[in-house]
């Protein structure tokens, strides 16, 4: 099981770049997480078809792909999905359960164990290697009772911890002899080792750290990982880095460039990944206090969940005036999701699905309203793109329904095997869109027809899913070079 020293210190990338490696030796891998916190959500079987989709983390189907694997919901059974700084949405073997406050999901996790034990039992009678991540970090021992993400987990299930620590942020020494510190003598015996990951520069200079460390705490070193440049075009989870994942690199020079509002509640961010990674594509995410540049090509409304909430802070931001006047000198805007649902008249949460129940006006671009209801629409959707015939393979997870005029202009036919419906909404112009498909863009012949009317003198584009397989393959390189793997797996067999 591998533990941070904190939250975003790489450790589901650690666990992708792992699957990939043992997975490309012949072991069959699983990968586990018994909790995650994340609006970056991704499908996943059940394990009963009759009850439709699921869905976990987005790292976790990253690590399913990693393994060769089709994502599935044993692999993350409790899902958290935040909705304000208190409160979150409560995932359970891929189902939403309802909403829980911090303080009543505390109390709630001693419950939840059994079922993750389970999850975490039928994958390993189908494994030879379980991969599991935990969550956060294991020395926030306020929250250790009932823990079921860290070392609650770890000793239920009986398995041995390696440590990951970043050392970008700075005072990874500190924060793995510290973590050391406050675990308990037991826990402390399943720790057989650490990790120290993103390191900048001449390896070596951190040689010396490894016996100041080993005499704290007893610990061997499993691997000094340096910096990984190609991470930032696998699908990330974690909000914490994103202005510096999508920083615009290039803006000046770039044929396409494309702004987003960095909204609180923004989900599943990573429909962005596919445009970024484009070579003539500059993509930025623009923080609150910022202006949207005035020539972007593109505003981009990503997903959200909490989208009224999100729909007053972008007003707050001056962002809705700044998107219309954008509109007027004829930029094009297209909304995602929550995004799409923004951009239309108005969103209704009559019953307070996500807040206060009441009505929000939209951004009025397009002639489309919405009503939040309680019932979660869940499934992979494959289709075709209405203007370019393109196929199109994605994903919708939304809560209610959208309606009106513009959705008689739709952007993609789904096609299913027993019938066939329309998604999205177009403005009469064409330069104003939405959908409720996630994933569209990783459709190449999508991505570029798309792009090219934002600038008909682009050139060819990305093979999105070739690319990011051979980014893992490089992930799984990069690890093997840098880590005892051997010792690894050798921990994990005598665990």
């Amino acid at each position: 099981m591998f533990q941070g020293t904190g939250s975003d210190v790489g450790k589901s990338l650690i666990v992708a770049g792992l699957a990939r490696l043992y997975t490309r030796q012949g072991l069959a891998v699983r990968p586990f997480k018994p909790q995650n916190m994340s609006n970056n959500a991704a499908p996943a079987v059940a394990d009963d078809p009759d009850a439709g989709w699921g869905e976990i983390g987005r790292a976790q189907a990253l690590q399913a792909r990693a393994a060769g694997l089709t994502p599935h919901t044993d692999m993350n059974p409790v899902l958290l999905k935040p909705q304000s700084d208190i409160g979150a949405q409560l995932i359970v073997n891929g189902r939403v359960t309802g909403n829980a406050d911090a303080r009543a999901y505390h109390e709630l996790k001693p419950e939840l164990l059994d079922g993750v034990l389970d999850a975490y039992q039928r994958l390993a009678a189908d494994a030879e290697l379980v991969l599991i991540e935990g969550a956060g970090s294991p020395a926030e021992v306020n929250l250790r009772a009932g823990d079921i993400a860290n070392m609650g987990f770890a000793e239920a299930a009986d398995v041995p911890v390696t440590l990951v620590g970043d050392i970008e942020r700075g005072g990874v020494i500190a924060a793995l002899v510290g973590t050391w510190t406050l675990l308990s003598s037991s826990e402390r015996a399943r720790l057989a080792g650490y990790i120290v990951n993103r390191f900048r520069g001449d390896v070596s200079l951190f040689n010396d750290a490894l016996p100041i460390i080993h005499e704290h705490t007893g610990m061997p070193s499993l691997g000094v990982v340096p910096w990984f440049e190609a991470a930032r075009d696998l699908p990330a989870e974690d909000t914490a880095s994103l202005i510096a994942r999508y920083e615009g690199t290039g803006w000046a020079a770039a044929k396409i460039r494309i702004a987003v509002p960095h909204l609180p509640r923004i989900a599943n961010f990573d429909d962005l990944d596919p445009l970024s990674a484009e070579p003539d594509v500059a993509l930025r995410m623009v923080e609150p206090g910022e202006e949207l540049p005035t020539d972007a090509n593109l505003i981009l409304l990503c997903g959200s969940k909490s989208t009224r909430a999100d729909l007053h802070a972008l007003r707050a931001a001056g962002w809705a005036e700044q998107i219309a006047a954008a509109v007027g000198r004829g930029t094009h805007v297209a909304g995602i999701c929550g995004g799409f649902q923004m951009l239309g008249r108005s969103i209704a949460d009559p019953d307070g699905i996500e807040g206060t129940p009441g009505e929000t006006p939209g951004l009025g671009l397009l002639e489309v309203e919405t009503v939040i209801a309680a019932e979660k629409t869940l499934a992979a959707v494959t289709g075709n793109a209405i203007e370019s015939g393109a196929l199109i393979t994605g994903f919708e997870m939304h809560m209610g329904a959208t309606r009106g005029r513009d959705t008689g202009r739709p952007v993609i036919q789904i096609n299913t095997a027993k019938s066939s419906q329309a998604d999205g909404a177009r403005s009469p112009d064409d330069r104003v869109l939405g959908t409720y498909v996630h994933g569209l863009f990783n459709s190449d012949d999508f991505r570029h027809d798309f792009l090219v009317r934002l600038n008909p003198t682009r050139g060819k584009g990305l093979d999105w899913d070739r690319h990011i397989d051979a980014v893992l393959d490089r992930l799984a390189d990069h690890i093997e070079e840098h880590t005892d793997t051997a010792q690894l797996l050798t921990i994990a067999r005598h665990a």
